[in-house]
C-alpha cells in the first residue's frame, strides 16, 4: 500500500512539470514520461498516451520498481521500466523526467555511435549536482533506440550503476532522461541540458 496524501502531491508535480515542458516546447503532444517516487517501492508515472500540456489528477497511476500497476487498471508508458531502474540504481533520486525537445533529439543522431556526449568550460555545467566547476567534464551517453525496453533498461541499469556521477542519458533520435533528487531539480537539469543542446549545435553551425 502506499501513501495517498504523498501521491497526490508528486501527482500535482508531475501536472505543473508538463504543462512547463510543454510550454517550452520540450515534450510535444503524447510524447514524453514523467515520474515521482512516492516511497521506497512505489512511483507515480503519467498514464501512456496523455497529452503532457494537458495533464490532469486521472492522467497519474501507481507502479512498483518492477513496473506493474497498483491499484490502477490504466497503462502506463512503455518506457516505464526505464524510470524504475533509475529508482533502483539511485535510493536519493525522486523525479525522472523523460522529454523529446527537437535539440536533444538532432544532437543524440549527430552523435558518432560508441562515444560520449561532453561538454567542457560551460559555466551552465555547474547546474548538474555534483558539479561545481566548469573545469569540470559533463559527459552524457548515447543508447541506441529500441523497442526492446527491458534490454534498454538492463543497459542503463548497468552503465549508472557503474557511473553513478552522471547526470543523464539521451536514446538516439528520441530524447532525453534526466533525474534529481526534487522535481524542481529535475527540472533545472532538463533546462541546463537544453541550453547545452543547444549551444553545441550553434557551435557546430558556426564551425560548419
Amino acid at each position: 500500500m502506499f501513501d495517498v496524501t504523498r501521491y497526490a502531491k508528486e501527482a500535482e508535480s508531475i501536472i505543473a512539470a508538463g504543462q512547463f515542458l510543454y510550454q517550452r516546447g520540450w515534450s510535444p503532444a503524447t510524447s514524453s514520461n514523467y515520474s515521482a517516487r512516492i516511497d521506497a517501492r512505489h512511483i507515480a508515472i503519467t498514464v501512456s498516451g496523455r497529452h503532457k500540456g494537458q495533464l490532469g489528477a486521472g492522467d497519474i497511476m501507481v507502479v512498483d520498481l518492477e513496473g506493474n500497476p497498483v491499484q490502477s487498471r490504466c497503462k502506463s508508458s512503455a518506457e516505464t521500466r526505464l524510470h524504475t531502474v533509475l529508482y533502483d540504481v539511485f535510493p536519493e533520486v525522486g523525479a525522472v523526467l523523460h522529454t523529446h525537445s527537437v535539440k536533444a533529439t538532432v544532437l543524440s543522431r549527430l552523435v558518432p555511435k560508441g562515444e560520449l556526449l561532453s561538454f567542457r568550460d560551460y559555466e551552465l555545467q555547474k547546474a548538474f549536482a555534483g558539479v561545481d566547476s566548469h573545469d569540470s567534464v559533463v559527459t552524457v551517453p548515447v543508447f541506441e533506440n529500441t523497442q526492446q525496453i527491458d534490454e534498454l533498461a538492463e543497459r542503463t541499469k548497468a552503465w549508472f550503476l557503474e557511473r553513478p556521477e552522471q547526470p543523464g542519458y539521451l536514446i538516439r533520435g528520441h530524447g532525453l532522461y534526466t533525474w534529481g533528487r526534487t522535481m524542481a531539480d529535475c527540472l533545472r537539469h532538463v533546462e541546463a541540458f537544453e541550453f547545452l543542446f543547444e549551444c553545441e549545435l550553434e557551435t557546430m553551425r558556426v564551425r560548419g
